[in-house]
């Protein structure tokens, strides 16, 4: 028997296996609360972060799932309109589809053809030949116009005599981190806890309240600035503490935050530079709250391990523990991203009901510059963000169909308008900037309003 070729070993990319980062998830919107105000003071500080090698994974976390904002029986009129809408040794465009292919890849590269050669009746086995990747910029690019944008959250209050959707500027982007990221990044939150137990993190970095009652004590981990959620014992007022320190933001948020500016999640006007991360327990849940104004708009938070609900309103109530009453509930996927901006960021109250399962959120913020720490010091990794071109958009896309005389109406078309003095119409849809925003003609995207409006 003779064997024409063995398997090739399996080319990873640089950077897939091991990866450098401290990852910290941000609080969901812990602004003016009562809770978690007092800090637990743990010893040793850590300056710079660490390095962790985290060797090969697989997918293990939940993936996303579509929003389905939920209407309370307010006596607002709300609507849900959903419309689909650098480190040099860090590759996260790539783990996503790295790590998806990384098994397929192993199984195809173990696999041998085995035939018989007709001249001489010699059993012949020859290897598989390894299928070709896609160069990182294109993995990036299709998996970045492939996230899913919802702009288009309506609710209706009577705000001084005015009707005013207090939910516009809110934004929720699902598809941003696959799976496997979603899991590396709890992982590491778990590390992070573990080491603010240890007293391995500053002082004010991670607090551990004791639980008094349902909903209150959650764990929560600070970086970039000292957040003082209520008045303290010192008479100090919610807001930044600028003369308390914490630990700077670690690797793996930083890149993160990368994703989200380059993404279009963010700006690249209002990069983060702190977050903070809540770990919610069953039960644990957030009160009512703006968030501070130390903090500017817009911010987000990313949600992982489990789905849950935001409630928004002008006039949130609290009907008992854990328990809000409100105008609007919006769902938050696994692995989603709500942007938090105009009314629905400064006119509307927003509270995260009693969780009914382990939750983890990580909140990213950007200072005032004004009400920043007396070290603040710029992050070299999080200047000059360039967001991802859409130019590359819609023939190149999964999926996509265009009919052979396409062309040829096209150019029909061109002529005419031309002809006629019209302006050449624009057919792109999706999600470029300039028609993401735009609702879908049709019914379905006609918002129904109920309720009663009032005097």
């Amino acid at each position: 028997m003779r064997v024409d070729g063995e398997p090739k070993p399996l080319q990873s990319e640089e950077g897939l296996n091991t990866l450098t980062s401290n990852a910290e998830e941000a609080p969901e919107f812990n602004e003016n609360n009562d809770d978690n105000c007092d800090r637990n003071s743990l010893g040793s500080d850590q300056d710079e972060a660490e390095t962790h090698s985290l060797g090969s994974w697989k997918d293990g976390a939940q993936g996303c799932f579509e929003p389905s904002p939920e209407v309370s029986t307010s006596s607002t009129m709300c609507e849900s309109l959903a419309v689909g809408s650098q480190s040099p040794h860090m590759s996260w465009a790539d783990m996503a589809q790295e790590d998806e292919l990384e098994e397929e890849d192993e199984q195809e590269a173990g696999k041998r053809v085995v035939d018989v050669d007709a001249s001489t009746g010699e059993l012949r086995i020859s290897a598989v030949p390894e299928k070709p990747k896609l160069p990182r910029e294109q993995r990036e690019q299709i998996r970045f116009m492939n996230v899913k944008r919802n702009k288009d959250f309506i609710c209706f209050e009577r705000i001084n005599g005015k009707l005013v959707n207090i939910l516009q500027g809110l934004e929720l982007h699902t598809g941003v981190f696959s799976a496997a990221e979603q899991k590396r990044i709890v992982d590491y939150v778990y590390e992070l806890q573990e080491k603010g137990k240890r007293g391995e993190l500053k002082d004010r970095t991670y607090s551990a309240p004791h639980k008094w009652m349902r909903g209150k004590g959650r764990v929560t981990l600070q970086f970039g600035c000292c957040y003082n959620y209520a008045t303290d014992r010192n008479g100090n007022p919610p807001g930044i503490l600028q003369n308390e320190f914490v630990d700077p933001i670690p690797h793996l948020f930083k890149v993160i935050i990368r994703r989200l500016v380059r993404w279009h999640v963010l700006p690249p006007t209002c990069v983060p530079d702190s977050c903070i991360v809540n770990i919610y327990e069953e039960g644990d849940c957030i009160p009512p709250h703006i968030d501070n104004h130390d903090f500017v708009r817009p911010f987000c938070t990313v949600s992982f391990l489990s789905e849950c609900n935001i409630r928004f309103g002008s006039n949130l109530k609290v009907i008992g523990a854990g328990e809000f009453e409100g105008s609007m509930a919006i769902s938050l996927p696994v692995g989603s991203v709500l942007v938090l901006n105009g009314n629905g960021a400064d006119v509307a109250k927003h509270c995260v009901p009693a969780v009914p399962t382990k939750r983890i959120s990580i909140t990213f913020r950007r200072m005032d510059e004004s009400k920043r720490p007396k070290n603040y010091a710029p992050e070299p990794d999080l200047q000059d963000i360039q967001p991802l071109s859409y130019e590359d958009e819609k023939p190149r896309r999964f999926g996509s169909y265009r009919p052979r005389n396409s062309r040829r109406q096209s150019g029909r078309r061109e002529a005419n308008s031309g002809a006629r003095g019209y302006p050449e119409r624009n057919e792109t849809h999706g999600d470029s900037p300039h028609h993401r925003n735009q609702p879908r003609q049709g019914s379905s995207s006609r918002p129904r309003f109920r309720g009663n409006l009032g005097n």
